[in-house]
C-alpha cells in the first residue's frame, strides 16, 4: 500500500491528525503493514504486547469469552483507529482477544519503536496521555450505557457511534455494514430482539434496513434515543 494512502487513512483519526509533523512522519516511516485473513487472531487474552496498531482496512473484533465459551464482543475497531497502547505502557498482558473481521490490513508500530519514542521525543508522552484519556471517557460511556440504557437505547447508541465514525472518516459509503448477529453480540442480547428493535426503528423512519447493512435516515433522532 503506497505511503500516501496510508497517510490518508491514519490522518482521518483526530488523535493522529493532531500529532506534530515530526512525530507523524516518524510513525509513518517506522510502521509496517500486517495483513490478517478473515477470523485470524491478532492476539489472544494474556498474550504479551508486541505493537501499537492502526486499522487500514477491514476491522478488528475485540472480545472476551465466558467460562462456557460464549464470546462477549466489546467493540469493532474500524479503519483509521489506533489500539494496543495500554499493554505497551504498563508491560502487562493483553486484556482481550483481537480477531480480524474480514481480510484486514493493519499498520504496526513495533514495541521497540513505541518505547524509543518516549526516550527520543519528550512530547510523545503527552500525546499518548491524551489517547488514554479518550479510552477512559469511552469506558465511562460504556459503563453508563450498560447500566442505564434499555436494550433499544444501547443499540441506538452503538449505531449512532458507528455512523459518527463513518462521518469522521469521510467515508464515501454511509451505510453501516454489520449483521444483526453482530449487533446482538454487542449488546449481549438475541438476534430476535435486535431484529424487533431494528424493525421498529425502520417503521419510525430512523433507519432503513438493507441486506447486511443499515442506512441511518435520521442521525439526530438516533443519537437522542441513545442518550441517558
Amino acid at each position: 500500500m503506497p505511503i500516501d494512502d496510508i497517510h490518508h487513512i491514519v490522518s482521518q483519526n483526530s488523535w493522529f491528525a493532531s500529532l506534530p509533523q515530526n512525530l507523524a512522519a516518524l510513525l509513518l516511516e517506522k510502521g509496517k503493514i500486517k495483513v490478517l485473513e478473515d477470523r485470524q487472531v491478532l492476539h489472544q487474552k494474556n498474550d504479551p504486547a508486541d505493537g501499537f496498531y492502526c486499522v487500514l482496512s477491514g476491522k478488528i473484533r475485540i472480545s472476551n469469552f465466558t467460562m462456557e465459551g460464549k464470546e462477549l464482543v466489546l467493540t469493532w475497531i474500524q479503519p483509521g483507529n489506533w489500539f494496543g497502547e495500554i499493554s505497551l505502557l504498563d508491560n502487562q498482558p493483553r486484556t482481550h482477544y483481537a480477531h480480524a473481521q474480514q481480510t484486514t490490513r493493519l499498520f504496526k508500530i513495533s514495541k521497540s519503536t513505541f518505547e524509543q519514542l518516549f526516550i527520543k521525543h519528550s512530547e510523545w508522552s503527552q500525546h499518548i496521555m491524551r489517547l488514554l484519556c479518550q479510552r477512559v471517557r469511552a469506558t465511562f460511556s460504556l459503563i453508563d450505557e450498560t447500566g442505564c440504557l434499555s436494550l433499544k437505547g444501547q443499540l441506538c447508541k452503538r449505531l449512532s457511534l458507528m455512523h459518527q465514525g463513518l462521518e469522521e472518516q469521510q467515508s464515501p459509503c454511509m451505510e453501516l455494514t454489520i449483521s444483526q448477529d453482530a449487533l446482538a453480540q454487542l449488546i449481549h442480547s438475541s438476534r430476535q430482539t435486535v431484529n424487533k428493535i431494528l424493525q421498529g426503528l425502520q417503521t419510525d423512519k430512523v433507519i432503513a434496513l438493507r441486506y447486511g447493512k443499515i442506512m441511518v435516515l435520521n442521525k439526530i433522532r438516533l443519537a437522542e434515543l441513545g442518550q441517558i
